[in-house]
């Protein structure tokens, strides 16, 4: 059974109309970069709860997720309502394996994804810890509308302080955006246009690619990858070059 602690919130940000940022503290158990927890609220005499991965760096104390309204959820439009001083509950520990360390060791480390499923890797890279083992590092964030792309200053700030290292492009699908590819993932990498606007390849022998997104796009790119670029998932029993985590 889950251990809840009672966090506050410190701060909420609207991106869009259905984007928001929450900040809370709350006296929770430390975490590694990538895993999720769980936030709730008492809805009706019921503890209604959905799964979050942190945005923040382990060690902030402002702990943050990337959220989006789901117009008839019964969680997300509350969480949406909130305001600086109320409180929300948080699981104690963190869980997932969607981490650094469970990733094999390649030349270029991928990360992919969609919407909301920034925060992992944006945590990741915030932490900035392990990430030596790889000598190049790209993010890929695709969304619907450039109106999206919430954390891009920090995505560019990030591009920065690792002087090179860290190439970032983004993917709007629904309207042209300077500077970001259109279409979807699986499909600008079947093409070639992703590697080729980012100026590297994509390969079993000199890649590892995270996904992190929709599970149709996860689904999608898995099945490519597997097919045309002879890359498999990676488990700890038999390592290869995919490491995947639908998120909803």
């Amino acid at each position: 059974m889950a251990d809840w602690v009672t966090g506050k919130v410190t701060g909420i940000r609207h991106w869009t109309d259905t984007l928001f940022s929450l900040t809370v503290n709350a006296p929770v158990a430390p975490f590694t970069a990538g895993q999720f927890t769980k936030l709730a609220l008492e809805i009706d005499g019921e503890r209604v709860q959905r799964a979050y991965s942190y945005v923040n760096a382990p060690g902030n104390p402002g702990l943050e997720f990337y959220l989006v309204t789901v117009p008839d959820g019964r969680l997300s439009p509350r969480l949406h309502a909130l305001q600086p001083g109320d409180e929300v509950m948080v699981v104690n520990d963190a869980a997932g394996f969607f981490v650094l360390n469970e990733v094999p060791d390649s030349d270029t480390l991928w990360m992919l994804a969609t919407g909301t499923a920034l925060g992992p890797y944006l945590s990741i890279l915030q932490a900035g810890l392990d990430l030596e083992r790889f000598n190049h590092l790209v993010l890929v964030h695709a969304v619907r509308y450039a109106s999206d792309l919430s954390y891009l200053p920090l995505m560019h700030r990030l591009a920065e302080r690792y002087a090179g290292k860290l190439r970032i492009q983004t993917v709007v699908s629904r309207e042209k955006a300077p500077g970001a590819l259109s279409g979807r993932i699986p499909a600008l990498i079947d093409s070639g246009e992703l590697e080729k606007a980012v100026g590297l390849p994509m390969s079993a022998a000199d890649s590892h690619v995270m996904l992190c997104g929709n599970p149709q796009m996860v689904r999608d790119t898995q099945q490519l990858l597997k097919e045309n670029r002879h890359m498999a998932k990676h488990l700890r029993r038999r390592p290869g070059h995919i490491t995947a985590e639908n998120y909803w």
